[in-house]
């Protein structure tokens, strides 16, 4: 299953690509919304190699995620793996410039079954696609917003 969100921002790439990659205020931030977050590179990288094990509720049962940063290429792309008992899948970030003050920023998810009550936790999210679509585009149209309204970032 596949999930992709597009957004252009008014800031210039190398903004946005620091700010994605500040991956301490995104654990903080999953952290907020009641997911556990672990790191598992000591010290904690910020490129190549960064990973975290994760945990939090999913369609009523807990959900045990391992992410990996495996492509960082400044300022235009990142992907991490992802992988759980019956998930594999990954996150592809790719940033292009529109012009020196304008980036598209585009996120795509996919994950893909590898137990039978995986496939069950995909069929339930097909069925739920336009809600979580939804969700996924508000989720990147604050980012950009609170990008876009917060002063340079320090990168």
């Amino acid at each position: 299953m596949k999930f992709v969100v597009k957004e252009d921002i008014g800031a210039p790439i190398d903004e946005v690509f620091a700010r994605i990659t500040d991956f301490h205020a995104f654990e903080r931030s999953a952290i907020r919304r009641g997911a556990e977050v672990r790191r598992r590179d000591n010290p904690p990288a910020n490129g190549l190699g960064a990973g975290w094990d994760v945990r939090f509720d999913l369609r009523g049962k807990r959900r045990d995620i391992g992410l990996e940063v495996v492509a960082f290429e400044a300022p235009e792309r990142m992907q991490l793996k992802l992988g759980s008992e019956g998930l594999k899948g990954h996150v592809q970030v790719d940033l292009v410039a529109l012009s020196r003050a304008r980036t598209r920023l585009r996120v795509e998810t996919e994950i893909k079954p590898r137990t039978l009550s995986a496939r069950l936790l995909i069929q339930s999210l097909r069925l739920a696609r336009g809600t979580i679509e939804k969700r996924l585009a508000d989720r990147m149209a604050e980012f950009a917003a609170s990008l876009e309204k917060s002063p340079k970032f320090p990168g």
